[in-house]
């Protein structure tokens, strides 16, 4: 009878966060920014067709990083949670928080007992009724969750996207003050992306009850340069 290798338990964990940071590693990344009016988030991403960044109820938004076909599925399991919640109950029932804890459970789940982790980090934005009251749960790979306060960066160089944002970011920034700074911070030095290069989402009580949108790369032209024109 041939005997299973021994595999010590910690070195499983490590292999599998190696692979999931890897595929994460790989793809293209975003930055979510609270600004004067409300919550912006940027990805480098100039697909018209696979977005990252979507709407999951009236003030909620979802964006991912990594594998889209997983992080997609997230985003389509989030919906329909929201949305039954929402029925049962009332809108206001439905939040953030409690989304980001099923996200991280499932997670978790995923990277404790399964074979394969989830190569995605995902990100659910809440508009609240003041700037102090936005929420951004960052939640990685492995079902950890980090509540951010004033921006959020996920996917590749995070790190070093990240220091550029701190290194300028104010809570008084107006919308195109705050795309701005979260493009320059996702081109770095070396790139300069245009409006076609990127997805842009927006929650704004501004906007209605439904407090996302999308901003399209006609609109997002205009305010990239009233950005210049205002620094």
């Amino acid at each position: 009878m041939t005997m299973p290798y021994y595999v010590a338990p910690e070195q499983v964990m490590k292999d599998r966060a190696e692979y999931a940071q890897k595929g994460i590693a790989r793809g293209r990344a975003l930055v979510a920014a609270v600004f004067s009016d409300g919550i912006v988030i940027v990805a480098d991403n100039p697909s018209r067709t696979l977005h990252k960044i979507s709407e999951i109820y009236d003030r909620v938004a979802f964006a991912g990083v990594g594998r889209y076909n997983e992080y997609d599925q997230l985003r389509v399991a989030g919906i329909r949670h929201a949305d039954t919640k929402g029925f049962a109950y009332s809108r206001e029932d439905v939040d953030a928080r409690s989304l980001s804890n099923i996200y991280a459970q499932y997670l978790g789940q995923v990277f404790t007992h399964e074979m394969k982790p989830l190569e995605v980090e995902i990100l659910v934005a809440e508009l609240g009724g003041g700037p102090g009251d936005h929420r951004l749960y960052h939640i990685a790979y492995d079902g950890t969750v980090v509540d951010e306060e004033r921006y959020s960066v996920l996917g590749g160089e995070a790190e070093a996207i990240t220091g550029r944002v701190e290194a300028v970011y104010s809570p008084s920034w107006s919308l195109a003050e705050a795309l701005r700074a979260c493009v320059a911070a996702l081109g770095g030095p070396e790139r300069t992306l245009a409006p076609d290069d990127l997805e842009v989402g927006l929650l704004a009580a501004t906007n209605g009850r439904r407090a996302f949108r999308r901003i399209g790369a006609a609109e997002l032209g205009e305010l990239l340069g009233a950005g210049a024109e205002e620094g």
